[in-house]
């Protein structure tokens, strides 16, 4: 899927919000004092296309992504969604940084990336 570099630069913004904001939700909870779920790459996976969703549905023309991106994106999710969770659990077991959210989120859309910049 060949994607332009502005779409994959919107991606990448994306991306970097939900890595970040599964910090933030890590550090607060750690501050009440509650544990973290375990958290898989295909809800990494989920959460990117709700993203885009929402952000299609209040920014999409303005931002120039093109008609069909979400539904292209789902596709390529599915697509990719077992290479990815191989790629992120590989990863996962040969770091010794503990499992988070957002460093799933983080392995999963480096992942996601790769399987872009390969097929496009």
């Amino acid at each position: 899927m060949a994607l332009s570099g502005h779409v994959v630069g919107l991606l990448k913004e994306y991306m970097g919000d939900l890595v970040e904001q599964a910090k933030q939700e890590m550090a607060a909870h750690a501050s009440f004092g509650f544990s973290a779920t375990p958290y898989r790459s295909d809800q990494a996976l989920s959460d990117l296309l709700a993203i885009l969703d929402d952000r299609i549905e209040s920014e999409g023309v303005q931002v120039g992504l093109p008609d069909g991106f979400l539904h292209q994106m789902w596709g390529l999710c599915n697509d990719a969604r077992a290479q990815v969770a191989e790629r992120v659990w590989l990863d996962m077991n040969s770091s010794d940084q503990p499992s988070s959210k957002a460093r799933v989120r983080e392995l999963t859309y480096r992942a996601l990336l790769a399987v872009i910049e390969t097929s496009g």
